[in-house]
C-alpha cells in the first residue's frame, strides 16, 4: 500500500468523526479525538517492536511513561519549551528502550514478554518511590502547555490538531522505515531469524534498534500527552495501559500500519459507544475481542498485508 493511502485512511477517520464535531462540537467530543491520536502514535511504536521485529513486548506503558516524566521535568524543573522537551523526552525514551534491549535482546516469546512487563513494573515503581524527584503518587501537576511564536494552546481545538501532526509524522516515519533496508532486515529476522545471520544481517542489532524506535515514538506520545492533560501520575501508566496498546495492535493487524489506526480507532471508541450498557460493555467488549481472534486471527487489516509484505519487499519493491 503507498503512502497516500494511509494519507486516505486518516483523512477517512477524520471524516467519520466530522459529524459529531459539527452536532456538539464539545471538550469531550475533542478529548476522544485527541486519545484516539495518541493512541495512533502508541499502536504504531509498539508495531514496529511486535509487528516488524516480531518481539513480544508487554511493558509499553513504562516508554510512554517515561516520555511523559522526561518531558514534564524538563519543562517544570529547567524551564525547557515544549517544542524542545518533546523531541528531548522522545530520545531519553529511545535510550531506555537500548536500556531495556541489551541485556534481554536474546529472550525470545514468553520469556521476553515476562522481563518487558517486569520493566513496566519497575518503572512506574521508580515514578512511586522516587518522591524527590517525581512526587511519587501525588504526581506532577502544573505541566505548561505548548506556546507557539507567544499564543498559548489553551482549548483542546489546538491540541486536536496538534496531535494530528504529530501522528502524520509519525505515519510518515514509520512508513519510511519500515519500507527501507531496515524494514527489509527487521522482516526478514522476524521471519527466519536462522536464514537472516546466514546472509550477515545480524538480528542483535537490528532488535535493539526496533526497541529504539519503538521507545522513541511512545516517549513523544508521552510528552504531548503530559502537557495536553497538565498533570501526570503513576497510575496513567499501569499494565493495563500496556496491554491496551498490545490489543490495538492485534485487532488492527501486526505489521500493518493501517491496521495499528485502525486499532487504536476502535479500542478508544467502542467503550464510549457501549457506555448506554455501561453495566457490561467490557464484557461486550472482550467477548468482541475474542470472537475476532477466533473468526480473524489476523486481525482487521493483517491477514492479506502479513502474506504479502515480506515477499513483496525480497523482490525489491517499495509496496507493503
Amino acid at each position: 500500500m503507498k503512502l497516500k493511502n494511509y494519507s486516505k485512511l486518516l483523512a477517512g477517520v477524520l471524516l467519520l468523526t466530522l459529524p459529531l464535531f459539527l452536532q456538539q462540537m464539545n471538550d469531550y467530543v475533542l478529548h476522544i479525538a485527541i486519545t484516539v491520536g495518541i493512541y495512533i502514535i502508541l499502536s504504531l511504536s509498539l508495531n514496529i517492536i511486535i509487528g516488524y521485529a516480531g518481539q513480544f513486548a508487554l511493558g509499553h506503558a513504562a516508554f510512554y511513561g517515561i516520555g511523559a516524566y522526561a518531558s514534564a521535568l524538563l519543562m517544570l524543573h529547567w524551564n525547557v519549551s515544549f517544542w524542545v522537551a518533546l523531541p528531548a523526552a522522545a530520545i531519553i525514551t529511545g535510550l531506555f528502550g537500548l536500556l531495556l534491549g541489551s541485556p534481554v535482546i536474546r529472550l525470545r516469546g514468553d520469556y521476553l514478554g515476562i522481563v518487558t512487563l517486569g520493566f513496566g513494573e519497575i518503572v512506574r515503581l521508580v515514578f512511586v518511590n522516587w518522591v524527590d524527584v517525581t512526587r511519587g503518587p501525588m504526581g506532577l501537576p502544573g505541566i505548561p502547555a505548548p506556546t507557539l511564536f507567544g499564543y498559548t494552546f489553551t482549548e483542546k481545538t489546538d491540541f486536536y490538531y496538534l496531535i494530528l501532526v504529530l501522528a502524520a509524522i509519525t505515519i510518515f516515519v514509520v512508513h519510511r522505515i519500515i519500507h527501507s533496508g531496515i524494514g527489509l532486515n527487521l522482516l526478514t529476522i522476524r521471519e527466519d531469524e536462522t536464514l537472516a545471520q546466514s546472509i550477515g544481517i545480524r538480528p542483535v542489532k537490528y532488535k535493539l534498534m526496533a526497541f529504539a524506535l519503538g521507545a522513541f515514538f511512545a516517549g513523544v506520545a508521552g510528552a504531548f500527552w503530559a502537557s495536553y492533560i497538565s498533570y501526570i501520575s503513576p497510575d496513567g501508566f499501569r499494565y493495563m495501559d500496556s496491554v491496551n496498546i498490545l490489543a490495538m495492535v492485534i485487532l488492527g493487524g501486526a505489521a500493518s500500519i493501517p491496521g495499528s489506526i485502525l486499532g487504536a480507532v476502535i479500542l478508544v471508541l467502542a467503550p464510549e459507544l457501549l457506555r448506554y450498557v455501561n453495566d457490561y460493555r467490557m464484557m461486550l467488549m472482550g467477548v468482541a475481542i475474542v470472537l475476532m481472534m477466533i473468526f480473524k486471527p489476523s486481525g482487521f487489516w493483517g491477514e492479506k498485508h502479513r502474506k504479502t509484505n515480506f515477499y513483496r519487499l525480497q523482490r525489491g519493491e517499495r509496496k507493503p
